[in-house]
């Protein structure tokens, strides 16, 4: 007996498909109301609870009964990273290869569920779990880019729950493939019009997000997908339908896109971005920029530039071993290019830069592998042999291929493989793929599995679900102090009055919460040091400098944290300290903007300020400075009586930062009013500059900064 034999009618493996069709359904629709738990930590918690729990089941359901486990060469390829990761938290960063372990360790007992129990009569249940998961998920974004809800915390909107829109486009492009043949073997007038038009809304909603990579995917699985349905049109309902249901299905499709599509929208970020008021608007403004060479010299295209040309360096670098699993963000700063800036990334925005640069060779003949065999899978179904296996076989490889061709075209361009629902999706189309091959003749029915074996994996599970419990309410705990901590560092700084006695307890309530956060989770560098600057603003030094070195020792190469911490030691008198932490920038990135600051402090703590004060004027001669050299440079200007220092401090400061040319004004004028130079017509047109530019509400206390003997004077 084959094994599609023995799996096609195992009913207890039903309930196995619906937990992970369930799983499907809930990580894109659910999100967290709050940005005490980032979005990605309940999705994450969400796939390592359905994939255990159906993983259980399977191993119940099989105890009893004589059906074989299957087992595939695809699935030694996740294993292979896997075990990789774990090698590399022997050599490696421990914490991040250990995650990148927990990752491949889900990845691949997904893979091999999938192998196991999606025949081609449970396929439609995933895929109907896919589908209106990928429907909620875009209404989200509909009542996002039309009435401007706010229930979700987000960056850039519309992004459903995925917190980037980004996340969400290269999501629902991937379930596309399964609702397109969902909706090719709708039955019935009103199954017809129901998934058409959500198949139609998950387009228009992808639309409305604007991601230049999901929509270039787009326009090359359209066609894929207008094929797949004619090629395989006899074995779909779509053929049979009545003429009138036909003509149904296009309106709806067309009245979708192209009515909705031109509805405005409600959003006022949106209305302020200017690229397009629209759905269909926005889809052709961010297409056509990919057009525009700016986009490749200062836009977000050309900082992805900047971070593949770095990864192909650590690459080249590392070739056999690689960074790390894991590692990419902490190794990239060391190969980033003069006068660049990445090191706050947190992935390569490639997946499969990322891949070779953390696993090496092991990546190697994971990509190498992986291409392989789904290139022959996709021969295979080209050339596919009538009458050999369910003719429903072949329209089934061709989807999970789409929604794979799909998947690997925005891995280019972002990293959804790290992300829960894309990496999720991702193996188990590759284990729907797997045991699609199963049921092909050329493959050997799997042996019964021992007893012994599946109650030590019964039990082996049951302990892993045990620690995702553990570990989800361990991340949870963390995030929500640092997120907490950051929302009252920011609250206190918006009260104008950080050190003022009012604001005194909610500062050791936030210090509190960051010491316990980093005590919980001392690699968390998304959040705690955003912390740290706030105090620094305060003039809190001390605590500022112990937050910045907990995540200094995590990430060992970020200059920005090592010039923090040669301020706050500056700033506390530690010379000593500070230069140390100097001279180690410096031998990392000799042309960071931010260490020409550094230097020019400690030369003037040293009491060197006619050194100081040249050194002031060479960096703001070449024009690359950061917002305290230009503070330096203009306080050493007057100290020195070098008044032609101070106002071009100030005109660069104009320049490079508008939005403080009030202040930069005033500055400028109280230089030329001042005692030596005694320029009244100049001191009067600054004044009157920063009055021109000051809002209405603000000009009383603009006013008040001016001296007395100009304002009668401003008009």
């Amino acid at each position: 007996m084959s094994t599609a034999a023995l799996t096609t009618h195992h009913q207890p493996d039903d309930r196995v498909v619906a937990v992970l069709a369930t799983m499907m359904l809930l990580v894109p629709a659910l999100g967290v109301p709050s940005e005490l738990v980032l979005q990605d930590t309940l999705k994450s918690a969400l796939v390592a609870f359905g994939a255990l729990i159906a993983a259980l089941l399977l191993c119940r359901s099989r105890l009893h009964d004589p059906t074989g486990l299957a087992w595939h060469p695809v699935l030694w390829l996740p294993l292979l990273l896997l075990a990789w990761a774990l090698s590399s938290v022997f050599w490696s960063h421990p914490y991040l290869a250990g995650v990148e372990a927990i990752r491949w360790a889900l990845f691949a007992l997904l893979v091999w569920l999938g192998l196991n129990v999606l025949t081609l009569q449970r396929l439609p249940l995933l895929a109907m779990g896919l589908h209106w998961g990928a429907v909620l998920a875009s209404l989200w974004v509909a009542l996002q880019f039309w009435l401007d809800l706010r229930w979700f915390p987000q960056l850039p909107p519309p992004a459903s729950t995925f917190l980037n829109r980004n996340f969400y486009a290269e999501y629902v492009l991937c379930t596309l493939p399964f609702s397109v043949l969902l909706a090719a073997q709708a039955q019935g007038r009103a199954q017809i019009a129901l998934r058409v038009a959500s198949t139609a809304f998950n387009g228009l909603a992808l639309l409305m997000t604007g991601t230049r990579s999901a929509l270039l995917a787009l326009l090359v699985l359209l066609p894929v997908l207008v094929y797949i349905l004619w090629r395989y049109r006899s074995r779909l309902a779509w053929v049979h339908w009545p003429r009138a249901d036909r003509v149904l299905a296009v309106l709806i499709l067309i009245g979708t896109l192209m009515g909705l599509g031109q509805v405005p929208t409600g959003n006022a970020y949106l209305t302020r971005e200017g690229l397009g008021q629209t759905a269909l608007e926005r889809a052709f403004v961010r297409g056509q920029s990919l057009t525009a060479s700016s986009e490749y010299t200062a836009g977000s295209s050309s900082v992805r530039l900047q971070m593949w040309q770095a990864t192909l360096r650590l690459i080249a670098d590392r070739p056999l071993a690689g960074a790390g699993a894991g590692a990419w963000e902490v190794e990239v700063p060391r190969y980033q290019a003069p006068g660049t800036q990445i090191e706050t990334d947190y992935y390569a925005h490639n997946e499969y830069l990322q891949l070779l640069a953390e696993y090496g060779l092991a990546g190697w003949v994971f990509a190498l592998g992986l291409a392989f065999w789904l290139l022959r899978a996709a021969v295979r179904t080209w050339r596919e042999r009538p009458g050999a296996v369910d003719a429903m076989e072949w329209p089934w490889r061709a989807t999970l291929l789409a929604s794979l061709l799909g998947l690997f075209i925005v891995s280019g361009a972002g990293f959804p493989w790290r992300l829960a629902g894309a990496g999720a999706l991702f193996a188990l189309a590759l284990g729907a793929l797997a045991a699609s091959e199963q049921r092909l003749p050329v493959f050997r029915p799997a042996r019964a599995t021992p007893v012994g074996r599946l109650r030590l994996a019964q039990s082996g599970l049951a302990l892993a679900l045990l620690a995702a419990i553990g570990l989800s309410a361990w991340a949870v705990a963390a995030e929500s102090r640092l997120v907490r901590a950051a929302q009252l560092a920011y609250s206190i700084s918006r009260s104008g009055a950080p050190n003022e006695r009012a604001a005194l307890a909610q500062r050791e309530d936030m210090l509190r919460l960051v010491r316990e956060g980093v005590a919980l989770h001392p690699h968390y560098r998304k959040i705690t040091p955003l912390v740290a600057d706030e105090l620094a603003a305060w003039g809190d030094w001390e605590n500022a400098r112990w937050i910045w070195a907990s995540v200094l020792a995590s990430r060992p190469h970020v200059v920005a944290l090592m010039t923090n911490l040669a301020r706050a030691n500056v700033h506390l008198g530690n010379l000593d300290q500070a230069q140390a932490y100097y001279d180690r920038a410096l031998a990392l990135r000799p042309d960071a903007a931010s260490l020409r600051s550094v230097e020019v402090m400690l030369l003037l703590h040293r009491g060197q300020e006619q050194e100081a004060l040249q050194r002031a004027r060479v960096h703001l001669d070449s024009g690359q400075v950061e917002p305290d050299l230009i503070e330096y440079a203009y306080v050493l200007g007057l100290r020195q009586r070098d008044f032609q220092l101070a106002l071009d401090a100030q005109e660069l400061r104009r320049k490079r930062w508008p939005a403080t040319q009030i202040d930069s004004w005033l500055k400028t004028g109280m230089v030329y009013a001042g005692p030596d130079l005694r320029d009244r017509p100049r001191a009067l047109a600054a004044f009157q500059a920063a009055w021109d530019v000051t809002p209405e509400y603000l000009r009383p206390q603009v006013r008040e900064l001016v001296p007395a003997g100009y304002r009668a004077a401003l008009r």
